[in-house]
């Protein structure tokens, strides 16, 4: 079987992804393995009439007990959605969330990371420079960020942008065998511009390959190609966008400000982030 993270605050937005962590899970057949993380403080005092363990126990025994306390909750939101018969375990820890994050992805051979953001802030944080966003990009797992405005609804469109290259026609693989579990199409998107020249038989290569599969290509001729993507998002109704996470210099390009409104305007739909293949 295979297995899902998600790491959770118990927060609306955390809770809001949590559905589509079980209807991921359930599409591959994963167990979910949710993930609390929680900070032991830097105490300094001089004369208590308490233990630095004993402040501590008292600690980490009000975060197991809230961790206790939502455990419940979370499966009335699953049985809310008929979602109740998917497996799930509970992984209560202190410390850094994204090293924690990175051991159990190697431990436990995690195959993908479901978490929430925090709408357009929260995508800009994950991709660019924060050193949490730095290491999440690390973590050599498929990750899907799901936005807060994003309500889960039956996924039958996945879009993915290309460049015609042979690290995307890998990831194409991989993103259509997760299309393939969820009964939906990908559409695939190549960008024209002046400086990336795509030619005909070069697109006719990549139809022949998959031309038994449910993917298909789109080229649009734009030189600009962050307007470009929103706009395909929107009038192909995709409901979540793939991209390779090593393509660093759309996502510094997609967060400038003068796309905040309009990316503010798509931020509904989930990021699935994978990695280039080494």
């Amino acid at each position: 079987m295979k297995k899902l993270l998600f790491p959770t605050d118990f927060s609306e937005t955390a809770n809001n992804a949590f559905v589509y962590a079980l209807e991921m899970a359930k599409s591959i057949n994963a167990e979910v393995i949710v993930l609390h993380v929680y900070d032991l403080p830097t105490i300094s005092f001089g004369e208590v009439p308490v233990t630095l363990v004993e402040i501590y126990d008292s600690i980490e025994l009000n975060n197991f007990e809230n961790f206790k306390d939502q455990i419940p909750h979370l499966r009335k939101i699953a049985e809310k959605h008929q979602l109740g018969d998917v497996k799930m375990s509970h992984v209560l820890r202190h410390g850094d969330l994204v090293r924690i994050m990175k051991d159990m992805c190697h431990e436990d051979h995690i195959d993908m990371i479901v978490m929430g953001t925090n709408g357009a802030s929260g995508l800009q944080e994950m991709f660019l420079g924060s050193n949490t966003g730095n290491a999440i990009v690390n973590i050599p797992v498929t990750l899907l960020s799901v936005p807060i405005q994003a309500k889960f609804k039956r996924i039958k469109y996945i879009g993915f942008t290309t460049t015609f290259n042979d690290q995307d026609r890998i990831a194409l693989h991989r993103v259509i065998a997760i299309a393939k579990k969820l009964h939906a199409t990908v559409k695939c998107l190549a960008v024209k511009t002046h400086s990336f020249k795509v030619t005909q038989e070069g697109i006719e290569y990549w139809k022949s390959e998959f031309k038994n599969e449910p993917v298909e290509f789109f080229l649009i001729p734009h030189d600009d190609v962050k307007e470009t993507i929103l706009d395909f998002v929107e009038h192909q109704d995709i409901d979540i966008l793939a991209m390779i996470t090593q393509k660093r210099n759309f996502f510094e390009e997609l967060f400038t400000h003068s796309l905040t409104q309009k990316l503010a305007y798509h931020i509904e739909t989930p990021l699935l982030a994978f990695h280039e293949s080494k």
